[in-house]
């Protein structure tokens, strides 16, 4: 594409005395733009020196906002020419025109018959959903470093809490939650993942498998088309299987979903699950490009995005890449989070941001599965919060996963050699691990699980059977030792495993959820 000359640039408004940080202010000022078209594909940006210069800021600011949008893909650099807007954003945009409020486009776009909601919503059936093989050891998946919670506080405040609430922790509460709960969940996704709502639209869920379920409840019915990553998250496959929806394995590469292919396979799907600031189980972000493309074909299609940040805040590196739902200007996604993943797994606190017009409907389903979650966890996570023990906390896990990310990473390459090629992670609690083609990823994680390791097959993660065998490796809990200890029992066994057939469970698994 030929490059644009900078001509002129839209004016760009600053408040020094907003509490945002004048980077982040350049940052979604830049994305918006872009979004909305003011910005077009290959057109010049000035130079951070010029841009400083014309704002009277400081040059670090400028910079600091340019390198989180070159790093997300809106900006590109070429040797002699400077800064673009990067070429391959789509032309068609799907940004608000300028000077239309968010308000105005949600309720342009709640016309009668366009947003569909499925008839299993208002007919509740209780599915039981499938358990998963429970392992213990190296390498645990979806586990934190629970050595590392801060106990003190949390029971400090717990028992406040008790004092403090007394009888109103203990009776029934709201179906969307406790109400200062959601202002802080609201405040803090808005703050820290873009994530543009009200505190109407947050809904405390007892997780994010939870928000998986209601969502495909309210969303979709028997036979409804869903575009799934693949490989993906198998709890989502067993939460989508439950209404009976057709899942539709759409591949991922190097920027994410590729919308094109699920266009191609599917151009009518009800819905897509996405896993966009850190994909399971493979790590990569989705590219701008395929952002804009996939809230476009939504825009189109009349489709749903189910967008599901399960653990956004450990990015290595980097700054958390920003939501999806921050550039939805149609109300298509539906946002789910979790504290989880966080704090820990007991706590089963997660929450969903739903669109305007649909929080009643949700809300009546959330009711018809459990009522509420635990009131007495909602108030304490919301002091957690408010009082800054949730942002030190995250903080300080993030030092330790970067370290122990690092070290199972050098550790594999060490051990392993040919044996495995390591996926690097730059973000999460996982790293993926890709097997030579003839071993079977079931057999080895079930003869893993007899030494202690957990290691969890990547074939888990498809929906049809997998190119490449291999195995996901957590190190949420695993300190250094265990994590050398692991990978060095694992190595062992795979160096002495016979070139072995597939278990019974793993011949069948792979066509278990396909379409």
């Amino acid at each position: 594409m030929k490059r644009l000359s900078a001509s002129f640039l839209p004016p760009i408004s600053l408040d020094r005395a907003k509490g945002h940080p004048v980077y982040r202010q350049l940052y979604d000022w830049f994305q918006r733009a872009i979004a909305s078209g003011q910005l077009r594909p290959g057109q010049r940006v000035p130079s951070t020196r010029a841009l400083a210069a014309e704002l009277n800021l400081s040059r670090i600011p400028v910079l600091t906002a340019f390198e989180q949008l070159l790093a997300e893909g809106y900006l590109e650099t070429f040797h002699g020419a400077g800064t673009c807007v990067a070429s391959s954003i789509p032309q068609e945009t799907i940004g608000p025109a300028p000077g239309q409020s968010l308000r105005k486009i949600g309720q342009a776009s709640q016309r009668k018959g366009t947003r569909k909601i499925s008839r299993g919503s208002r007919a509740v059936k209780s599915l039981a959903g499938q358990a998963w093989l429970k392992l213990s050891g190296a390498f645990r998946m979806h586990l934190p470093a629970l050595d590392h919670f801060p106990m003190e506080i949390w029971s400090r405040l717990v028992a406040r809490n008790i004092r403090k609430g007394g009888k109103s922790l203990m009776a029934y509460g709201d179906a969307m939650g406790y109400a200062p709960f959601r202002e802080a969940i609201a405040e803090y996704l808005g703050a820290v993942r873009a994530v543009r709502c009200d505190p109407s639209q947050v809904m405390v869920t007892t997780g994010s498998q939870q928000g998986l379920q209601i969502s495909a409840s309210v969303l979709l019915g028997p036979g409804a088309p869903v575009w799934m990553e693949e490989p993906g998250y198998p709890g989502a496959h067993q939460a989508f299987a439950t209404v009976g929806v057709r899942l539709i394995p759409v591949p991922v590469d190097g920027e994410g979903l590729n919308v094109a292919e699920g266009i191609r396979r599917c151009p009518k799907a009800r819905a897509v699950y996405i896993t966009p600031s850190h994909q399971y189980p493979m790590g990569m972000t989705m590219s701008a490009t395929r952002r804009m493309q996939l809230l476009n074909w939504a825009s189109r299609a009349g489709a749903w995005i189910i967008e599901d940040d399960y653990d956004s805040e450990y990015r290595f590196g980097i700054r958390p890449i920003g939501s999806l739902q921050g550039l939805d200007s149609d109300a298509r996604v539906i946002y789910i989070g979790t504290f989880s993943k966080v704090m820990f797994p007991a706590l089963r606190l997660g929450y969903l941001v739903i669109p305007e017009d649909l929080v009643r409907m949700f809300s009546v389903i959330r009711e018809a599965t459990d009522i509420f979650s635990s009131m007495l966890y909602q108030a304490v996570m919301t002091d957690f919060i408010k009082e800054g023990h949730f942002a030190r906390h995250v903080r300080r896990m993030r030092g330790l996963y970067t370290e122990r990310c690092r070290a199972l990473e050098e550790s594999l390459r060490a051990e392993m050699g040919r044996l495995m090629e390591v996926v690097s992670a730059d973000a999460g609690m996982h790293l993926v691990g890709l097997l030579p083609s003839h071993f079977h990823d079931v057999a080895v994680s079930q003869k893993a699980a007899q030494s202690g390791i957990s290691a969890m097959p990547l074939s888990n993660c498809y929906l049809k059977r997998p190119s490449r065998p291999g195995l996901v490796l957590g190190y949420g809990p695993t300190d250094r030792a265990q994590i050398q200890d692991g990978v060095r029992t694992l190595s062992k066994m795979l160096r002495s495993a016979p070139e072995s057939t597939a278990p019974e469970s793993a011949r069948h698994i792979h066509n278990h959820f396909s379409d």
